[in-house]
């Protein structure tokens, strides 16, 4: 069972299920903390273009050859 928690998987559920449960067993603190959780959202919103840039530039810079680049950037 300690292996299940430690996993990364375990640990969505084990928050899945806290949610659930402060949802329905106090409504009101879960209407307040949901600002904490919008602003959890626009901050992913925000880091996704930042990580897709990288992840393009990386893949560029990692193929060595500028004519090869080229030729994947005209296809």
């Amino acid at each position: 069972m300690l292996r299940f928690l430690n996993s990364l998987f375990g640990r969505v559920i084990l928050a899945l299920i806290a949610g659930v449960a402060v949802g329905l067993f106090w409504p009101d603190t879960a209407v307040q903390l949901k600002p904490l959780g919008d602003g959890f959202i626009k901050l992913i919103k925000m880091l996704i273009p930042l990580i897709v840039f990288c992840v393009v530039v990386h893949g560029i810079a990692g193929t060595g050859d500028l004519k090869r680049v080229g030729r994947v950037g005209i296809k």
